[in-house]
């Protein structure tokens, strides 16, 4: 979608996403990290956009940015309809509560019923007793598993999803991706991941983050090409 698309904004369906002029850097041991570089584009809403990047381009600041977990530099995002956090961020959950008490805190946050959202949570991420365990005392698959259900079992208009289909067994994967199947029915998700035919077999567009600057494609497979050209990958 071009720049000129962001007139009259306040008409955008549910789910789209604008930067304007969004800058961010972070600075560390005297090196500076660009993630974004004013960047203009327009996010629509209802589809599944691919996020691609070479290995430290920002691509999960990038989303940490949209879900404004974190704030730009310089620039705003206007986010249009309900925007989550990115699935599978566990930094939110209080390390002393639960597994069950996290999630019914996150839906009482979010004006969802906690024991539908925990009776949820507890079916897909298959954690038994550990539910009623700390947090802390968590595995990273066990985190991964309670912080994509809880995001899975709350009605977002975009999904921002990084990596999480990733994290686990074999099962634990194809069960999530299934369920992030579900969601997109209805919803629209921006997606990271370093599979590239996951990408292709989820997403509709991409964007390709570069050097701070995000390139916008319409079909996914145009951003797959940009990013092997980048990356020097055969096809």
């Amino acid at each position: 979608m071009s720049v000129a698309a962001m007139r009259d904004t306040y008409l955008a369906p549910p789910g789209t996403i604008v930067l304007r002029d969004v800058s961010k850097s972070h600075h560390a041991r005297g090196a500076v990290s660009v993630v974004a570089d004013r960047i203009r584009v327009v996010l629509p809403g209802g589809r599944a956009i691919a996020l691609l990047g070479r290995n430290g381009a920002g691509k999960s600041s990038l989303l940490r940015l949209i879900s404004g977990a974190s704030r730009p530099d310089a620039g705003q995002i206007l986010r249009h309809g309900r925007v989550s956090w990115p699935v599978g961020f566990a930094g939110s959950f209080h390390p002393d509560l639960s597994g069950t008490e996290n999630i019914r805190f996150v839906a009482r946050l979010y004006g969802v019923c906690p024991r539908a959202l925990a009776a949820f949570v507890a079916d897909f991420a298959k954690l038994g007793a550990h539910m009623g365990a700390p947090f802390r005392t968590y595995s990273s698959g066990m985190r991964a598993r309670l912080a994509f259900g809880v995001s899975m079992g709350l009605p977002f208009d975009t999904y921002l999803v990084d990596e999480v289909t990733a994290v686990g067994d074999a099962a634990f994967r194809a069960s999530s991706e299934a369920l992030l199947r579900a969601r997109l029915e209805r919803a629209g998700a921006i997606v990271v991941s370093h599979s590239l035919r996951h990408l292709a077999r989820l997403c509709q567009s991409g964007a390709v983050l570069e050097a701070g600057r995000l390139t916008w494609h319409e079909d996914v497979m145009d951003a797959i090409d940009h990013h092997r050209d980048l990356m020097g990958i055969a096809a």
